[in-house]
């Protein structure tokens, strides 16, 4: 397996020390565990929505499905009745997906479970320690709705939680350091990655979004 100091080369000759610097991502002003419920579902409900969509069409009609959702209220959309499914799907302030609406009602329970069960849902998701990422991502994609794939890392990513994305760029470094051979689709493929992540970020003492980053410039677009 190459080592960081490698990777980091590669991305530094294809962009250039001052593009690395520019476009580094930065720590959030407050962190996962310290963000409320209402937040998470919000930004869950963002990851599933885009999928698949233009994401400048749900930016701009953002302020409508903080509306249609009660601002995300976890306790609120758990309880979603079909009168509540009905005035969404006639709300031209939001998409009108009846699969993704119901996402929101399945995250709120799911995210209800969790604070039930540890306090706090962002609080566990929030601690939930980076070097088993892999093991969240799993979380999401079995006990959220539409969270497997891209969309749950998407979301972690924005809400702030330090973890890699398996984008086509990084899974392409990733075989180009000699981590994984393929698709990074597999348990055995993630669990590779995770290593190669654990490894790397203890040699440059970066963190896995930073050498997500790095990893991602490393190779052609």
């Amino acid at each position: 397996m190459k080592s960081f100091a490698e990777m980091r080369e590669m991305a530094v000759a294809r962009k250039g020390e001052e593009f690395l610097a520019a476009h580094m991502p930065t720590a959030p002003a407050v962190p996962l565990r310290d963000q409320t419920d209402d937040r998470v579902l919000a930004t869950f409900a963002r990851g599933v929505f885009q999928a698949g969509f233009s994401w400048k069409v749900i930016d701009a009609k953002w302020p409508g499905f903080e509306t249609a959702f009660h601002g995300f209220d976890v306790g609120r959309n758990a309880f979603m009745s079909d009168e509540d499914l009905d005035n969404d799907l006639r709300n031209t302030d939001i998409v009108r997906h009846a699969g993704k609406i119901l996402s929101v009602r399945d995250n709120a329970i799911f995210l209800s479970d969790l604070a039930r069960e540890h306090g706090s849902a962002a609080g566990h998701l929030g601690n939930w320690p980076r070097e088993d990422a892999v093991g969240l991502f799993a979380l999401l994609k079995k006990r959220g709705a539409r969270l497997g794939g891209m969309t749950g890392p998407y979301a972690l990513r924005a809400l702030g939680y330090d973890n890699f994305i398996l984008s086509k760029s990084v899974v392409a470094a990733l075989n180009l350091a000699g981590v994984i051979d393929g698709a990074a689709t597999s348990k055995k493929a993630q669990t590779a990655a995770q290593e190669a992540f654990n490894a790397w970020a203890e040699e440059s003492g970066e963190s896995h979004a930073v050498i997500s980053r790095v990893l991602a410039y490393a190779v052609p677009d």
